[in-house]
């Protein structure tokens, strides 16, 4: 069984000291790819090295809402140019709309609506961060495909209620749960996870925050992707090995990434994670 965990940050201070044995971890639990994430674009480097040291890492770049602020008029082709030139690049993100955190709507908005084009430009999906905004954010979406056309992509580390899911459904977005979709009281979220098409989803760790139950409170990393593959798989009454083949479709056809390894084994991960 493989698996492909669609949102990470393996590049932030907590997982320097032991990156090689998260690596381990990932790999015997089924994880085959990942789609490492960005949060501005002077990351991107150190990204890049990471996808040097470890081949299953796919790349995004873009700007952060929460870092909608450092926007400044080169920062698109800062962006355009660094996707470009890097053939790990899948994605453009993240980016999107956070209103619960930050009050600047209108620069999120302006600067939201600016990668959207990067990313139909370049042909490239978006990687959409969405808090306390998901009404605003789908205006912005649908007011986009009106006057520039289509654009795809994925919610990242969905956390929305079945009607705001619908409204990106509509719009042909894929919907990406994370460790939130394990938590006991996360019911609207687990009615969004069971209402979304077996062909729009996705599954991430968002790592390292959100561990999922049963580590819940600990750092997260890749490995822990099968917690909220079993975790979906029971909400939607699918096999998980059919659910992981699955989401592993998606993500491949959204971020055109080769398919995993079949030939990969699926080692005693449990054991591992308790050792």
């Amino acid at each position: 069984m493989q698996l492909i965990d669609t949102h990470v940050h393996l590049n932030f201070e907590v997982f320097q000291e032991d990156l090689e044995a998260l690596q381990d971890r990932w790999r015997e639990a089924g994880v085959s790819r990942l789609v490492h994430s960005c949060v501005e674009p002077e990351e991107f480097e150190g990204i890049k090295a990471l996808a040097d040291r470890f081949p299953e890492l796919s790349l995004a770049v873009g700007l952060h809402p929460l870092e909608a602020q450092k926007w400044k008029p080169e920062t698109a082709n800062q962006i355009r140019s660094l996707a470009s030139s890097e053939e790990r690049v899948v994605a453009i993100g993240e980016m999107g709309l956070d209103f619960y955190k930050a009050d600047n709507y209108q620069q999120q908005k302006a600067v939201a609506r600016a990668q959207l084009e990067i990313a139909q430009q370049l042909d490239l999906p978006v990687i959409i961060h969405c808090r306390d905004a998901a009404t605003p954010l789908a205006e912005l979406l649908q007011e986009f495909w009106q006057t520039n056309g289509a654009v795809r992509g994925v919610m990242h580390c969905w956390g929305g209620n079945p009607e705001e899911t619908q409204q990106f459904l509509d719009v042909g977005f894929y919907i990406s749960f994370s460790g939130i979709v394990t938590f006991k009281n996360a019911k609207q979220i687990q009615a969004s996870a069971e209402m979304v098409p077996s062909d729009r989803l996705l599954i991430e760790t968002d790592c390292p925050f959100l561990a999922p139950v049963p580590r819940r409170g600990k750092r997260n990393e890749p490995s822990y992707v099968r917690y909220v593959a079993e975790s979906l798989a029971l909400q939607k009454n699918m096999n998980l090995e059919a659910l992981a083949a699955q989401t592993s479709e998606n993500a491949c056809r959204l971020f055109g990434i080769d398919p995993p390894d079949s030939s990969s084994t699926d080692s005693n991960w449990l054991a591992s994670l308790s050792s």
